[in-house]
């Protein structure tokens, strides 16, 4: 019996899963099996140039939560996770062999990496079925075409707002899915017995208690699950009313949705959370919180536009400017990751991202203008340790962030620097958050 093949990327969920129903009605339509991959690439555990690994414990324990939920939800319709440990180009086609599968399902990813690799399945001879699911609004539904999108974020706002553009209905979870294959599946090449434990390894110690995102408690633990609870919980009054106000606060759990981390892996997504956030405001009306909080979407959808615009390019040193290649000073920015460059509120923030893979977006702004402005080091270091700590990186939310703030992207300022003593002024002023991150770090 032949198999279809759906390989789970940046979409951990059973919800609003257009590819995976894809992949379903394929299945279904040819009477093949189905077999539901996620492929860990040992890239992911090695050293960038920059001189860290590239996954840290926060994000690899968090990940490995989602996958273990996914787990447990696909066993529940009688199916598993299969979990394939290698390089994409080599372990997916010998995968696809083994279950005489020739067609692929997957989620579309227009990031260079991401993209690269489902070429490398093209050139294997396997047909790939690639489906664009990770955004409020549809590439095809925009009122302009991806390479004439407008360069300023406000722009791309008003013209989507202005056509009154709404997102897709999601949609539900399937009650059902074909069976697996009846291969043996523990002989595939490069099949890590406990699937997990390899995305676990040393990640086992609680979340810090100060963290702003405790990921080891059961209401922040990575996964389908704890997303949708998380949702509910957080469309509950007062805290979507209050979201523009409490936003840039550096410390609090119901100061921002945390929607982010969840967001990263897939296991919720944006249309999601835009349905439900519709009915919280049919409910208890809108405002200006509510409306932030669709703001602040948009501008997620903007960063992934761009990277259907301009590709590669967004990665280049000079990112889409014409200013010089940026300079670098490796001791300046290992100063700056260990929170040691002598400037409180920017090693207050470094430290508490290395002990928690977390930190506020204020904070976020404020430390990577730190970097790029006050110590003229490289941004691409910065996005590699952000990419490395955060346990909710998003490689196009985190290209598009540090484009932002060094003047490399769209922007029509060239640079946003953020003022040490005045961001202190603004959101510090007694010195609380400091004091929880330089007394004990």
């Amino acid at each position: 019996m032949r198999t279809t093949l759906f390989w789970f990327r940046n979409d951990l969920r059973l919800h609003d899963q257009r590819a995976l129903q894809q992949a379903i009605a394929h299945a279904k339509a040819h009477q093949q099996a189905l077999l539901l991959v996620y492929v860990h690439e040992p890239a992911q555990d090695e050293y960038t140039a920059w001189g860290f690994r590239r996954m840290g414990a926060h994000r690899r324990r968090f990940v490995a939560d989602t996958l273990q939920d996914l787990q447990t939800s696909l066993k529940a319709l009688g199916q598993s996770l299969v979990l394939l440990n290698g390089p994409v180009a080599q372990v997916l086609p010998a995968c696809a062999r083994w279950v005489q599968a020739d067609t692929i399902f997957c989620e579309d990813i227009a990031a260079p990496e991401e993209e690269a690799q489902v070429q490398a399945l093209i050139n294997a001879g396997l047909n790939v079925k690639t489906l664009w699911h990770s955004s409020l609004i549809e590439p095809d539904a925009l009122p302009f075409a991806a390479e004439e999108m407008p360069q300023v974020f406000t722009e791309f706002r008003q013209r989507i707002e202005s056509k009154g553009l709404q997102p897709l209905t999601p949609l539900p979870a399937p009650t059902q899915l074909p069976a697996p294959p009846d291969d043996n599946l523990t002989s595939l090449p490069d099949w890590t017995d406990n699937a997990f434990t390899l995305l676990q390894a040393h990640t086992e110690n609680d979340a810090h208690p100060r963290s702003n995102f405790p990921y080891t408690q059961t209401a922040y633990r990575g996964g389908e699950t704890s997303a949708l609870a998380h949702l509910q919980s957080y469309l509950t009054p007062p805290w979507p009313d209050r979201y523009k106000q409490t936003r840039n606060a550096l410390q609090g759990q119901h100061t921002s949705s945390h929607w982010s981390p969840w967001l990263a892996t897939g296991a919720v997504s944006a249309r999601r959370i835009w349905a439900e956030l519709h009915t919280y405001e049919q409910t208890h009306g809108s405002n200006d919180g509510t409306y932030w909080l669709w703001f602040e979407l948009l501008w997620r959808d903007n960063f992934r536009m761009l990277h259907l615009q301009h590709g590669p390019q967004l990665y280049a040193a000079r990112g889409l400017s014409n200013l010089p290649k940026p300079s670098h000073y490796p001791k300046d920015f290992q100063r700056w990751c260990a929170g040691q460059t002598g400037e409180p509120i920017v090693d207050a923030g470094m430290r508490e991202l290395a002990a928690t893979g977390f930190t506020s977006n204020r904070m976020r702004q404020i430390v990577a203008s730190f970097l790029v402005h006050d110590l003229s080091c490289d941004w691409r270091a910065g996005a590699a340790w952000f990419e490395s700590q955060l346990v909710d990186f998003d490689v196009s939310s985190n290209q598009g962030n540090w484009l932002y703030v060094s003047g490399r992207g769209t922007d029509p300022r060239v640079g946003r620097r953020f003022n040490p003593t005045k961001q202190t002024q603004d959101h510090d002023p007694q010195g609380r958050f400091q004091k929880a991150w330089l007394s004990t770090c």
